[in-house]
């Protein structure tokens, strides 16, 4: 059995751009699925500087962690979670931004924090 090149081509192309459309239907629907976040909307009042563990300042360790901070309706910090980051730094970065302040707002949102440790020479 023989193909010709230009079928298979076709074929191919067609078959690409209905997986290309698919992939675009299916990213649309998860973007529109996703809770928005509120970072914008939730400005911080108060911030509490996290504490350097001993441990990561001997061994040097810097760098950032991000933490998600689940915020009530009042403007206080209810849950916290490390989202990536150094494992050693990750405790002192939940502890400070649990003890953050946050502007209110009208019910409960997510705010992804960056903690930055750096050490000073």
């Amino acid at each position: 059995m023989f193909f010709h090149p230009i079928a298979l081509n076709r074929r191919g192309l067609r078959h690409a751009g209905i997986r290309l459309a698919q992939a675009a239907a299916l990213a649309l629907a998860v973007t529109l699925a996703l809770p928005t976040r509120a970072a914008d909307e939730r400005p911080v009042r108060s911030r509490v500087a996290p504490v350097y563990p001993e441990l990561a300042k001997r061994m040097r360790v810097t760098g950032i962690v991000k933490v998600e901070a689940t915020v009530d309706a009042s403007g206080k910090v209810t849950a916290v979670k490390t989202l990536s980051g150094s494992r050693v730094l990750s405790t002192a970065a939940e502890d400070a931004v649990s003890r953050w302040k946050f502007a209110p707002g009208a019910d409960q949102a997510t705010v992804d924090v960056d903690v930055n440790f750096s050490l000073s020479e």
